[in-house]
Formats: structure tokens, sequence, C-alpha cells
């Protein structure tokens, strides 16, 4: 089995997108919060439930972000998929593949298919008959979003520090507190692991059949390079299935309509059966 690398995003890549990085209240996940950016409008696409599954409405055409905040204060590792595909390597995405590791609290926007450690070719909102899953020859799993998110496994603490036998002069002074206590404590933070039930239901759940659309599903597309460092980093997971599985998938907004997706509450004109009559008019009461 090939190394797997990990990633970090630069700062400069972080400061860059920090008007993306804002909190609204369109955010999918418990260990990790996941949002979708339209970045040519700046708007944090609205999540609509639907039977079980999250759905947000593109426009054809918009470059966007995948947006991931690190909702724990540990380490995590996020293996980010689009339309099935690895979003660093390209690869049909599998849990054990590379991705992010994000630091507690951070927020990063991955805005691209990666292409190099500096540059990535920017997502954008595309038919699916021109999106890079299908043109690569994978069109399986067009419109949908996943992060697998793992914890870092805790560092084992430190062996007891040896200290020489104290001196009369030296026993009345206080020592300072060690700070193995506070690391084991982060290291005990999050012990708690997702259930396998959970984790397998939501792999295996399959996509709705396809039904007629107004318009052609979308995809994402391979769009035109853009800046984005990144370094590396090593990453050692606590457990090989994920902890969180989190998945949005997305079309146009009038195919989600078709679909039943997002609610109309549009009432048509009330028809007028003499729309070319002209009303009487008589002399009003004085005032």
């Amino acid at each position: 089995m090939k190394p797997v690398r990990f990633f970090r995003s630069a700062l400069a890549a972080t400061a860059a997108l920090a008007a993306l990085a804002a909190l609204p209240a369109h955010a999918v996940g418990r260990l990790a919060d996941l949002q979708v950016i339209d970045r040519d409008s700046g708007e944090t696409l609205t999540v609509y439930s639907h039977r079980g599954e999250h759905w947000v409405a593109g426009r054809p055409g918009a470059r966007y972000a995948v947006s991931v905040r690190n909702a724990t204060a540990g380490r995590v590792l996020g293996v980010i998929s689009v339309d099935g595909v690895n979003v660093i390597s390209g690869e049909t995405a599998a849990w054990q593949q590379t991705g992010y590791v994000l630091s507690p609290w951070q927020q990063h926007a991955i805005t691209g298919w990666r292409k190099s450690d500096a540059e990535v070719a920017a997502f954008h909102f595309t038919a699916s008959s021109a999106s890079y899953a299908e043109r690569t020859g994978r069109p399986a799993h067009v419109g949908v979003i996943g992060v697998a998110v793992f914890r870092e496994k805790p560092l084992p603490p430190p062996p007891p520090a040896v200290t020489p036998w104290p001196s009369l002069r030296e026993e009345s002074r206080s020592s300072s507190p060690s700070s193995a206590a506070d690391a084991s404590a982060e290291a005990q933070a999050g012990n708690s692991e997702a259930p396998r039930e959970r984790a397998e239901s939501l792999a295996a759940r399959r996509m709705a059949p396809a039904a007629p659309m107004p318009a052609p599903r979308l995809g994402t597309g391979h769009g035109a390079r853009e800046n984005a460092p990144i370094t590396h980093t090593t990453f050692e997971r606590r457990s090989e299935r994920p902890d969180e599985l989190i998945r949005i998938r997305y079309d146009s907004r009038e195919n989600l309509i078709a679909m039943g997706i997002i609610p109309t509450q549009a009432v048509p004109p009330r028809p007028n059966p003499f729309p070319g009559a002209v009303q009487p008019g008589y002399a009003p009461d004085p005032s």
C-alpha cells in the first residue's frame, strides 16, 4: 500500500478566504461543520432537508467552495470527495485516502481539485456531462459532496520525570505544575466514536432514482487554476473507520423545485374575466 500524505491549509490561504469562513446557520455536521459557498456571490447556500438527505441549490457556471470547520478541541482529518472523487488525489474516493488536517476550531475552504502544493483547479457548477467525474469516466456519483471525519489518535503520556532527592533547603519550595495533566486531558477529550451502524448506513445509502428534470443535472467542473498553498503534516487516525460521515447533495434550483425539495408558495394570479373594461367613475363624497 502506498503511503498516505496529509495536507494542512496554509495561513495565507485561510486568510484569503476569511470572508468565506463566516459561520452562517446553514452548516451540516457534528464533529465538523460542512458548508457550500457560492464564491461569485459570497452566499452560503441554504441547506434543505428532504427525506433524510441534505441538499443545496447550485447556480450553473458559479464557482463554489466546500468549507469545513473543525468543531472539536483536537485535530481532525477530513477526507473530502466531490462527485465520488477525492479532491486532492483525483482517485475514486475511499476512506483511507489522503485529506486535509484541521487544527482545533480551524475552518478552511477547499476551492478546487488540488493540482500541486500551490494550486487547485476551481470547482464550478456545470452540466453533469461536463463534470470532472464524468469526463474521467466516473459518472455514477455526480451531485454529492462528502467528508469522512477522523479524530487523531491520542499521544501516549510522557514518562514521569526523574528528579533528584531534594535538599533540606529545597523541601520548602513548591514545584511548578506539570503540563502532562493538560496534555492527557486533551487527549481524552473525545473518546466516543460514532456508532458503526450510523457510518455503515450513511455509506451504504443509495442515491435516489433519477426523475425527469426541467434542466440538466449539475456536476462539478475542472476550472481555471488558482493559487491555494498548503503544507504537509503527519496524522495518525484513532480508528480505521470515520468518526463521522457528512454528505450534502446538490443540483440546480429548478431541479430541486421539480423534485419537491424546495417548497414553492407561489399563488397563481387570479384571472379577470373583463380585463379591458373601464370601471365607471362617480363624484366622491367630500372629506
